[in-house]
């Protein structure tokens, strides 16, 4: 049995039925909720400190763990995981102002391109394994995967709740967070560990190359629609959950793949929201 016995209909309560009788779409439908929650909420802060930079190299980091990984014949995730987060601790201790970061975080791209590079022509497995870290492949997320996935979430959204209001204050006014004694450069490189833990589950769902979708794209639609914090966050994993709910019921019943639909509805998403902001504007007037 498979979803090509199934069509698309206007009942969508029927439609997630039918896709919830296959394991493989439990695990997407799970890992998805839980990267687009943790996306959502990490992505605004890269948003608001201006790292969009920062989280497409540590995607690109990612892509040389995730093949070192596959070369090692060892989950991805770990190899994921264990990249990003290195690099994301170098990023943050030794780039505090913005000229220095930009330039320490496009040597750590250059690097890890190189060691990516490298991994592939090393690797002699198949290039599926290689190709689903580039794009994506969250239908053939195990129910083990789904786990990890939950308890890395889990830790990065509570270190970032421990992080919150410091967080916070040193993104909107630096200087005067670093008046108030706060450890600015501890909460850099905190927040950097956070993105990097972010980006690696993500991975599994759109890709290393295609990770803007859920990691700024929501975000930057939220930030133009509130400017309150709380709200602009919820708005931001609202947005993510249902680019990646409709994408996966979209790659469910049609060909494209999964993330196309996804990048596809966060573009739209974005747009969208632009659009909106300027209307607000002018009717305020």
């Amino acid at each position: 049995m498979t979803a090509a016995l199934y069509s698309l209909s206007w009942n969508l309560v029927r439609d997630f039925q039918q896709m919830w009788e296959f394991s493989f779409m439990r695990n997407a439908l799970e890992a998805g909720t839980v990267v687009s929650v943790v996306a959502g909420i990490v992505g605004y802060f890269v948003v608001l400190r201006r790292s969009s930079f920062a989280a497409h190299a540590l995607s690109h980091v990612g892509f040389a763990g995730g093949a070192g990984a596959a070369l090692l014949v060892v989950s991805p995730l770990w190899g994921l995981l264990g990249f990003c987060v290195g690099a994301a601790v170098v990023m943050g201790a030794m780039g505090q102002r913005l000229r220095d970061r930009d330039v320490v975080i496009g040597i750590v791209l250059m690097f890890s391109l190189g060691l990516g590079y490298l991994f592939i022509n090393l690797y002699t497995g198949n290039s599926a394994d290689v190709y689903s870290i580039l794009f994506g492949q969250i239908f053939g997320i195990a129910a083990n995967d789904v786990l990890v996935t939950l308890a890395v979430g889990l830790a990065s959204l509570l270190a970032l709740a421990a992080l919150y209001r410091p967080l916070l204050f040193a993104s909107v006014d630096p200087e005067v967070a670093e008046a108030r004694r706060v450890p600015v450069s501890f909460v850099s490189v905190a927040f950097m560990v956070i993105v990097g833990v972010a980006v690696a589950v993500s991975v599994q769902v759109v890709g290393v190359l295609l990770i803007f979708a859920l990691l700024v794209a929501p975000a930057a639609a939220a930030e133009r629609l509130s400017a309150r914090p709380a709200g602009a966050i919820a708005l931001s994993v609202a947005i993510a959950l249902v680019c990646t709910w409709t994408g996966l019921l979209l790659g469910f019943y049609y060909t494209p793949p999964v993330s196309f639909f996804i990048t596809s509805l966060a573009t739209f998403f974005y747009l969208a929201s632009r659009g909106a902001g300027r209307l607000l504007v002018g009717l305020r007037r």
